[in-house]
């Protein structure tokens, strides 16, 4: 059996970013599993720019983000195995995993990182009616195909959601020639970050369509068209409102689920909401000495937030193994109240904060002057005035330490965030 102080699992932006770290922090015995034939993850297809602003303060593309921190994985020594598939990991960190070269491995870990990222929900997901032609992709796929395959998967394009990459993709399309004839949202607001909206669709003169959603796909052989209507404040087609648009692809860009079928096998709960593992301040999961960051534990809007989360996880790694991070003492549970969808981390061991905690969350919906507030029990601890929330822009709130105390100056049980709009 192979020993390593840190295994992490996946190379993507996560998984890079924490080597990089625990690295700088003087843990050296470091391995990564990457399960394709070249380390960036999702990141090497996404050839736009806007990454780096706030990690470089520089604008770069996906491939030129991920290499700053490839060139430093190769020039700090640290090992990694592409081509490789974990199989397995257990309680006790034993990582299974098989490639052609080795075969099937077994590797005991001290600590071992989960960064897996992500995948799309299919077709499959949300059942829409219809035939099953030749013509449907999910927006990740479409943009492999072009940008790293060099094939263009239609000339007359419908996108069912908004997500940023679906938008990414309407704008990358036109450039090559094709024709967005909409970009379709079951939701009354859009689930990607503002300047996509803008940038990739206002910009080239694509419609959006709220609260609208495909009901029906035509075509036997190769989408034919598909069609559309509006829906109700629950969801439901408005039937009245249905209008046929040809065209002979459909993209679902439909929302993206954390990887975890991994993390399930070692025993991680998993928050329903988020679907990634439940966490603490360290981005420690149930599981002693097993740290989770990126896409498998939240979806991210901005990579240079999943290279922070994956510094922390990698920081907490190396804390464990040297035995300063303490496993006994005050929990507080972290809760999503009126106005927010989730908060992560979900809970805060108080004997571990340094000096303050970063949560992340999502509202449910669009608010414009609102406050989130921040409580314990009836007391408030803070207050936060926010011009404009929207689920595709992650929230970041911090806390001091000294605010997790009641006014006896113990712990407290609990924390709250809620939306108030003024």
């Amino acid at each position: 059996m192979m020993e390593h102080d840190i295994v992490i699992v996946g190379a993507g932006p996560a998984g890079l970013g924490a080597a990089v770290e625990a690295y700088e922090k003087g843990v050296k015995d470091i391995l990564i599993i990457e399960r394709d034939s070249h380390p960036g993850g999702i990141l090497q297809q996404c050839i736009h720019n806007g990454f780096g602003l706030i990690e470089f303060k520089e604008e770069l593309s996906g491939p030129e983000y991920a290499e700053r921190f490839i060139e430093k994985v190769k020039r700090y020594g640290i090992k990694i195995m592409l081509d490789t598939m974990v199989l397995n990991i257990t309680s006790d960190k034993i990582v299974k995993a098989v490639n052609q070269e080795n075969g099937v491995m077994e590797i005991k870990a001290k600590a071992v990182i989960l960064a897996m990222g992500c995948r799309e929900r299919p077709r499959g997901a949300i059942s829409i009616p219809g035939t099953r032609p030749a013509g449907i992709f999910t927006a990740g796929t479409a943009q492999r195909y072009v940008n790293m395959e060099g094939y263009m998967p239609g000339k007359e394009i419908v996108i069912l959601g908004s997500g940023d990459i679906g938008l990414i993709m309407a704008r990358r399309f036109t450039l090559e020639g094709a024709k967005v004839k909409a970009v379709v949202e079951l939701m009354p607001y859009s689930s990607g970050l503002t300047r996509n909206i803008v940038q990739c669709l206002e910009d080239f003169g694509i419609p959006l369509l709220l609260s609208h959603t495909v009901i029906e796909i035509h075509g036997k052989d190769r989408v034919e068209g598909v069609t559309i209507a509006q829906v109700d404040a629950n969801r439901k087609p408005i039937l009245k409102t249905a209008k046929y648009i040809s065209c002979d692809t459909l993209i679902l860009s439909v929302g993206l689920i954390p990887e975890n079928e991994l993390s399930k096998s070692a025993g991680v709960v998993l928050d329903p909401v988020t679907g990634g593992p439940i966490v603490n301040e360290s981005m420690e999961t149930n599981i002693p000495g097993i740290f989770a960051c990126g896409n498998v534990l939240q979806v991210h809007d901005l990579v240079d937030n999943v290279t922070k989360e994956s510094r922390l996880a990698a920081d907490s790694a190396v804390k464990y193994i040297k035995g300063l991070l303490k496993q006994e003492g005050k929990f507080i549970n972290a809760k999503a109240g009126s106005g927010i969808r989730y908060v992560v981390p979900q809970k805060v061991n108080y004997e571990n904060i340094d000096d303050k905690v970063k949560f992340h969350m999502r509202p449910t919906d669009v608010f414009k002057n609102a406050y989130i507030n921040v409580k314990s029990g009836g007391r408030e601890i803070m207050r936060r005035k926010m011009q404009r929330l929207t689920p595709g822009e992650m929230i970041l709130i911090e806390i001091k330490k000294d605010k997790f105390l009641d006014n006896d100056l113990h712990p407290v049980d609990d924390i709250t965030f809620e939306v108030e709009v003024v």
